[in-house]
């Protein structure tokens, strides 16, 4: 009873902290970056911004069914039409080869691996989790707090905008960008795959011997 008692207490007080968070910064931030913005000019919907609001729900469609979905296929699905959507998305970018490489790193290999661990695993319903939920309402006290800031950020931000540039091969300028100007971030990122490689197969052994 004491238990169920200070978890309400706990619950209220989020609450209350979300309330007041969110009050604090629709009335500080939020309302005066809105009075400050400029009124964004209207325009007729062409047939790529209708292709690119539909692939932009198509992708958070498939993210929301990653991160809500009971059941583990379903959000391997639901990781299917976000990766998909994201790699629509670097159509629009002129990255044709990011766009690709999205396509057969991600969608073939990450994807599949993921839909082959869950079919030939058998004893997956019978692992303990031991990291506690915070449940829907926490999930929902989360969104509530979170969800304002960023829809304000994307559409109060005064974004730079520019002509699109022609579409044009990018395999040279990203392969020159690789061992040029972004040479140590991307040795960086080999060693961090490295180093996550073995710590999977050294965490595999263990459990390989212990049963």
């Amino acid at each position: 009873m004491n238990s169920n008692g200070s978890k309400l207490g706990l619950w209220i007080v989020a609450a209350l902290a979300v309330a007041a968070f969110v009050g604090y910064m629709g009335s500080e931030v939020i309302r005066p970056a809105a009075l400050a913005a400029p009124v964004p000019e209207g325009g007729a919907l062409g047939l790529g911004d209708v292709v690119f609001y539909v692939l932009a729900m198509v992708t958070v469609a498939g993210a929301a069914g990653v991160a809500l979905s009971r059941n583990i296929l379903y959000s391997a699905i639901g990781l299917l039409m976000a990766l998909l959507g994201a790699g629509s998305l670097y159509v629009f970018l002129s990255a044709d080869f990011v766009a690709v490489t999205q396509l057969l790193v991600y969608i073939g290999g990450v994807l599949v691996l993921i839909l082959f661990a869950v079919m030939l695993t058998n004893r997956i319903t019978e692992v303990n989790v031991s990291n506690t939920s915070f449940g829907l309402f926490g999930g929902f006290l989360m969104f509530v707090a979170v969800a304002p800031v960023l829809l304000a950020v994307a559409a109060l931000t005064p974004w730079a905008t520019r002509t699109p540039a022609p579409l044009a091969p990018m395999t040279a300028a990203i392969g020159h960008g690789f061992l040029t100007k972004w040479l140590l971030p991307f040795e960086v990122a080999s060693l961090v795959l490295l180093a996550t490689l073995v710590g999977a197969v050294v965490i595999a052994r263990k459990e390989i011997k212990a049963d």
